[in-house]
């Protein structure tokens, strides 16, 4: 899952993209919002964490350009700018949650985790392929109710995979999905890392499958057969 930080402040910014890069998402980082505005329209995210003081363009101008150009991305607005008007304006010129700083991380990550669940029509934070439970929330995947043990990148990649199971995803989409600009990640790294998932997935009655020339798809071996 890929999200754009919109933030001016360094240091925040910083640690947001940390904190979120350890979730699991790829994370660019922005800090006013012309470039905002240039990374939306060269790029497809997931959600967007957006600051409402910029240099230059406001966080609100970016953001009703926007949805003037029938983007639907979710945006969670991280703001100091607690007045009911500040929220009211917020919210109608198209966000989807308005937080105020400070707050605590935790707490953000949740949002996150619940816009992005929102978007995919998803309601239930547990996905389940064949004898795969993945727990969006805690990030932890089990087999037949046992509990595996993936790296930070191989839970992501399949996080995908079971979202949108039977289906072909391209390398391409996981590659945008799971690199932000300044990660050395290419097709050859999925590659590798759904080799490694195919290993640790042998009796999770799952397969995924090549499809040569597009990508990659999951499905339960019983739908397979």
């Amino acid at each position: 899952m890929r999200v754009l930080v919109i933030e001016d402040d360094a240091t925040l910014g910083g640690a947001l993209a940390e904190f979120l890069g350890d979730q699991g998402y790829a994370v660019d980082l922005v800090s006013s919002g012309e470039r905002a505005s240039a990374a939306l329209s060269s790029q497809g995210y997931d959600l967007v964490l957006l600051d409402l003081n910029l240099p230059g363009e406001d966080g609100l101008t970016v953001l009703r350009r926007l949805r003037a150009n029938e983007n639907p991305v979710p945006v969670v607005i991280l703001t100091a700018r607690d007045a009911l008007e500040d929220r009211v304006a917020g919210l109608d010129a198209g966000a989807d949650d308005y937080v105020t700083k400070p707050f605590e991380l935790p707490e953000l990550a949740a949002r996150v985790r619940a816009q992005i669940r929102r978007r995919a029509g998803q309601v239930n934070p547990i996905m389940e392929v064949g004898a795969l439970s993945f727990d969006t929330i805690g990030r932890e995947l089990r087999v037949s109710g046992e509990r595996v043990a993936l790296s930070v990148r191989e839970l992501s990649v399949l996080e995908m995979l079971m979202a949108r199971a039977g289906r072909v995803v391209t390398k391409r989409q996981i590659v945008n999905s799971l690199s932000a600009w300044d990660a050395d990640f290419s097709e050859n790294a999925v590659e590798v890392y759904v080799y490694r998932l195919r290993k640790r997935l042998e009796k999770a009655g799952v397969s995924i499958q090549t499809v040569r020339g597009f990508g990659y798809l999951l499905e339960s071996d019983a739908v397979a057969q």
